[in-house]
């Protein structure tokens, strides 16, 4: 049986997927409004492996629950499993639907709740993702500590500050950043058995009282260009250290993000740009070294 035969099947075969990029992380755009399903994880795997279609987040909209959003985002890494929570993935999805309808303030949802996203220039927004969660079982840590300095006493690290912004990340503050080689350290640290739902690992070097060098390994992906949600804890952390104000650049390997701790609501802002690569239909040949996983 060919190809057309053995893989038309699959619903995803003739749609069409947008590649994107916020600050350089690799996001890949999937409209199912209206179609009534959800990628499979081997699905998302396929299109992680699939040539040039090669993502950190897969960002799936559908349709939306309630009269004040525009979609409802299930996220994808590349290793199939799911994210509650994407700020460059969000940026991207919200240009997606601005240029579509002109909007210029949108409201999507996730799993981990509604987010506002602004509209600030042609190819820049602004996303309120909420406030950080800062309890031990609500990052999810294994047991009670100070999440503000939780010691894991591995690879020479310091302890490291604990937060949600709707995914669990651990942040050390170090002196040199490469320093460590956080390809290396990244994935025993993500498995940590102190991380039941693993976690985004983060290495953050302080530079200034509003700026601040960052690279993450973002669970089931690895090594990121950017990572929203990995920033937007770092301004919180840095914050909660006296390392930063509230306001900070985050300097990370493919751009800057602006992050903003609101001292008003407890909210953190997420400022950066959009870049729009191309769209592709989904073809048979996509899947047709689909795992069954």
């Amino acid at each position: 049986m060919g190809l057309s035969g053995a893989f038309a099947q699959n619903p995803l075969v003739g749609r069409e997927v947008h590649k994107m990029n916020g600050a350089g992380n690799a996001i890949l755009v999937l409209d199912l409004r209206g179609a009534g399903f959800l990628p499979r994880p081997e699905d998302a795997r396929a299109l992680a492996r699939a040539p040039g279609l090669a993502y950190d987040q897969l960002m799936v909209l559908g349709d939306a629950a309630a009269r004040d959003e525009t979609a409802f985002m299930t996220i994808f890494n590349q290793d199939g499993s799911r994210s509650a929570s994407c700020g460059n993935g969000t940026r991207c999805v919200a240009h997606y639907l601005a240029e579509q309808t002109g909007a210029t303030e949108l409201r999507l949802a996730t799993s981990a709740g509604k987010l506002k996203v602004s509209r600030e220039g042609p190819l820049a927004y602004t996303v309120d993702m909420g406030p950080p969660r800062l309890g031990w079982r609500d990052i999810p840590l294994a047991r009670e500590v100070d999440t503000a300095s939780v010691e894991l006493g591995h690879f020479g690290l310091p302890s490291a500050s604990c937060v949600s912004m709707g995914n669990p990340h651990a942040i050390f503050f170090v002196e040199e950043i490469d320093a460590f080689n956080l390809e290396v350290i990244g994935p025993k640290l993500e498995f940590d058995p102190m991380f039941p739902q693993r976690a985004n690992i983060s290495l953050a070097q302080p530079l200034a009282s509003d700026h601040i060098r960052l690279k993450v390994w973002e669970r089931g992906t690895g090594l990121t260009l950017a990572c929203g949600t990995a920033a937007c804890a770092t301004g919180v952390a840095a914050a909660r250290a006296g390392l930063a104000g509230r306001f900070a650049r985050i300097s990370l390997p493919g751009g800057d993000l602006l992050i903003h701790w609101r001292e008003a609501d407890d909210h953190v802002e997420m400022t950066g740009p959009v870049e729009v690569e191309f769209s592709r239909v989904l073809d048979a040949a996509v899947f047709s070294g689909q795992d069954e996983s």
